[in-house]
C-alpha cells in the first residue's frame, strides 16, 4: 500500500506550503487545487462552484436537521452537493492507489481512513495567521489586520462545519490526528526538515 500524508490545516498557518515542502523533500505527489480541477472535470459543473460548495457545509439544506420542507431548488443543489463529494472521494482514493502522496485538505484523513493515512493538522495562533497572510499578500489587495482577522475566522469555521459534517468528527481535535504542528512564528522550512525524517 502506498504511503500516504494528509494535511488538514487552519487557513493562514502555512499548511499548504508545509504539504508542498513536505513532498517534495519526499518525493511524493503534491495534491491540492488539482483535486477541484479533477472535481469539475468530471461533474461538469465549474471550478468556482466546486470550490464554493466545498468550502461550505450544506447545512441548510437538510429538511431533517432543520425541519422544514424543501424546495425543488433546494433539492437540486443538495444532489450536485451529493454528486461533488462522491466525485471526491473516488478521486482521492484514485490519487492513494497511483502513488505515494501528500493531500491537503478535502477531508482526505477521513475519506481515506482504509488507507491508514499518516494525518497531520497545521495550526498557528490569529496573530501569526495574519502575519503570515499580510507577508504573502498583494500591494493592491490592501489587506487590513482587522478584516484579515475576519476573514480567517470565517474561513476556519466554514472548514470546521464542512469537516464536521462528512467526517462527524472535530476538525483540529488532537485525538483525530497523528501529528500537530504548531507553525507559530516559525519558517515552514525548518519545521519540513525535521518531521520528514520520519517518513525517511
Amino acid at each position: 500500500m502506498n504511503k500516504i500524508i494528509t494535511i488538514g490545516r487552519e487557513f493562514g498557518s502555512g499548511g499548504r506550503e508545509l504539504g508542498r515542502r513536505l513532498a517534495e523533500e519526499l518525493g511524493y505527489e503534491y495534491y491540492d487545487k488539482e483535486i477541484i480541477t479533477e472535481i469539475a472535470r468530471h461533474t461538469d459543473m465549474s471550478e468556482e462552484y466546486v470550490q464554493e460548495i466545498i468550502d461550505h457545509r450544506p447545512h441548510a439544506l437538510f429538511p431533517i436537521t432543520t425541519g422544514h420542507s424543501i424546495s425543488y431548488a433546494d433539492s437540486f443543489q443538495l444532489r450536485q452537493m451529493q454528486s461533488i463529494y462522491q466525485t471526491q472521494c473516488e478521486i482521492l482514493k484514485e490519487l492513494a492507489n497511483k502513488s505515494n502522496c501528500v493531500i491537503v485538505g478535502r477531508c482526505a484523513d477521513y475519506i481515506l481512513r482504509e488507507y491508514n493515512p499518516f494525518k497531520i493538522f497545521v495550526y498557528a495562533t490569529l496573530d501569526s495567521k495574519v502575519k503570515r497572510c499580510l507577508a504573502r499578500s498583494k500591494e493592491d489587495e490592501k489587506l487590513t489586520e482587522k478584516k484579515l482577522k475576519k476573514q480567517i475566522k470565517k474561513i476556519d469555521k466554514e472548514r470546521a462545519k464542512y469537516y464536521d459534517f462528512y467526517a462527524g468528527q472535530t476538525w483540529g481535535a488532537k485525538e483525530n490526528y497523528d501529528l500537530c504542528i504548531n507553525t507559530t512564528d516559525t519558517e515552514i522550512k525548518l519545521i519540513v526538515s525535521v518531521i520528514s525524517k520520519m517518513f525517511k
